[in-house]
């Protein structure tokens, strides 16, 4: 079941200099599997500003000599583990998740990747929510917005305007995700996963358009490479690969036809329905105008890749993930993983 959390809309922003610390009792679980330590200093300071306010609790799924210099490098800062032996899975993500929400001190759980940013409002907003439902979905923004973060924005935006994203970052009731078993982590749209499993156990999702929360983009490289796996993902919501499918097929009739109004007049639609989406709930503060002009190209580029991932499950059996093959996006919706 999910509901629009209602309330004031905190103004977007990083609020993180000129107030006191508020310890909440929350705890926030970082699934981390990394091969470069490029980015440890500003995590290692974000996590000083987190560790200020709610329990802290970084699973680490890196290599050993990573792993002992992050151990160097947060000692006395956050708890540091390794995912549980116990857990079997091809998600790693998903192992780290599970390790952490059930070593967590506290009933309200966050859970980020290691590019989400909260600042302490959202913080709060999200420990309020968790007093009434089982999940609250936030909604991620990139800042800064090189090229490719303003692309994938497109993708933001129509979401936004036809139902919602899937951020980086969830929360959770301990309770519920204890009594549901965890989720699956087999799948490889793990977010989409978890949503599913606490709608299956009868728990309430909050998904509130105005709790902003924001990411860090990935390096350009990284974005590239997770085209056709992130189009993979809409394996698991068929109408979705439907309409991406049909993309092309639609683009080269219009083409064809050597009509250049119907093109603009798609494209102009595809601008307005992301317009939208920009709009809601006060998305100006965080969303640039120019982002809605993205969504266009985004759409197309969903449709090549929708082809591909789909030739990828006939093909291959599925997408590489972490040094294996996943072959199923997320179980059906009405589904519990046991």
């Amino acid at each position: 079941m999910s509901v629009q959390a209602s309330g004031d809309a905190p103004r977007a922003g990083d609020r993180r200099a000129g107030s006191p610390p508020v310890a909440l009792a929350m705890s926030y679980v970082l699934p981390l599997r990394w091969h470069t330590d490029a980015g440890l200093a500003e995590l290692t300071d974000h996590l000083r500003w987190l560790a200020g306010r709610v329990e802290v609790l970084v699973v680490d799924g890196s290599p050993a000599d990573l792993f002992a210099r992050h151990t160097d490098a947060w000692r006395g800062l956050v708890r540091h583990l390794p995912p549980d032996p116990a857990e079997r899975g091809a998600n790693g993500k998903v192992l780290g998740v599970l390790t952490g929400v059930r070593a967590a001190g506290h009933e309200h759980v966050v859970i980020a990747d290691d590019d989400v940013r909260y600042d302490e409002d959202a913080l709060r907003a999200v420990h309020r929510l968790l007093d009434r439902v089982d999940l609250v979905r936030p909604q991620n923004y990139f800042d800064p917005l090189p090229w490719h973060a303003w692309w994938d924005t497109g993708r933001t935006l129509l979401n936004r305007a036809l139902g919602n994203d899937y951020p980086g970052t969830l929360a959770v009731r301990r309770s519920t995700f204890l009594g549901m078993g965890g989720y699956d982590p087999d799948v490889l749209f793990e977010n989409l996963e978890l949503i599913r499993t606490v709608h299956a156990y009868g728990g309430v999702e909050a998904s509130p358009a105005w709790l902003y929360v924001r990411r860090l983009p990935p390096q350009a490289a990284h974005f590239r490479g997770q085209r056709v796996r992130q189009a993979y993902d809409d394996l698991a919501q068929p109408a979705r690969l439907v309409t991406a499918l049909a993309v092309l097929p639609a683009l080269a009739a219009v083409v064809a036809a050597r009509r250049a109004g119907p093109l603009l007049g798609m494209a102009a639609s595809v601008v307005a329905v992301a317009e939208v989406g920009r709009r809601r709930a006060g998305g100006g503060t965080v969303f640039p105008p120019s982002t809605s002009l993205a969504a266009p190209l985004w759409l197309v580029e969903r449709g090549v890749c929708s082809w591909l991932a789909v030739g990828r499950r006939l093909l291959f059996g599925g997408v590489r993930y972490g040094g294996t093959r996943i072959r199923r996006a997320a179980r059906p919706a009405a589904r519990r993983p046991r």
